[in-house]
């Protein structure tokens, strides 16, 4: 079980923000690209350490990765080249976020032992990797396996339940690092708890599908 499962829950509440996107004269790709700036804003402030700044900017990315879908449910326009652009924004802006706060100076192993400065570039690294592994494994099923079944715009698949760490969580971690003065702490829980996640997957698919 994960957030992600809880998905159409959350879009619930947030009806009033897809009304005010579609008021405002945004498109769900519009949207897509608005997100990827914030989250290059998120990085950007990062690396000044402006964190809560920051984690604020993340946030608004992350409300509206979640109405996207909405609005395009409610502007009758969603595309095949819309739902892809979602998942590259969504890489985007998880790269970015984790980058901005890896490469803030901030220390994470060598805050409590004696190694190198590459030791945490290599936390941040593996950070990225299993972010971005984590959801890697899903398209790799739809094409593979051939999971096309579509909700609101979105492939169904039981892959949506299974792994307990994703991009939600990554994003939430990002931010509540960022808000209490652990962001080097989140970066070492994305780095786990992402490719953690990423092997549960794979032993699932392999009992599956094997």
């Amino acid at each position: 079980m994960n957030i992600t499962a809880l998905r159409p829950r959350f879009i619930g509440y947030l009806e009033p923000v897809a009304d005010l996107c579609i008021r405002a004269g945004l498109t769900p790709n519009r949207i897509s690209v608005l997100s990827i700036g914030l989250a290059l804003l998120c990085a950007i402030l990062f690396l000044l350490h402006h964190f809560f700044l920051g984690a604020l900017a993340l946030f608004v990315s992350a409300i509206l990765d979640l109405v996207d879908g909405s609005v395009a449910r409610k502007m009758q326009n969603a595309t095949r080249f819309g739902a892809v652009f979602d998942w590259i924004a969504d890489k985007y802006v998880d790269a970015l976020a984790i980058l901005g706060a890896g490469f803030s100076g901030i220390p994470i192993l060598t805050r409590f032992f004696l190694v190198p400065p590459a030791a945490d570039l290599a936390v941040v690294a593996l950070a990225v990797f299993g972010s971005m592994m984590n959801t890697f494994i899903k398209p790799v099923v739809y094409a593979e396996v051939g999971f096309s079944e579509r909700k609101d715009g979105k492939i169904e698949d039981p892959l949506e339940g299974v792994g307990f760490f994703g991009r939600p969580e990554t994003v939430i971690v990002l931010i509540l690092g960022a808000l209490t003065g652990f962001l080097w702490l989140a970066i070492l829980a994305i780095a786990i708890f992402t490719n953690l996640s990423a092997i549960e997957r794979i032993l699932y698919l392999h009992g599956r599908l094997e």
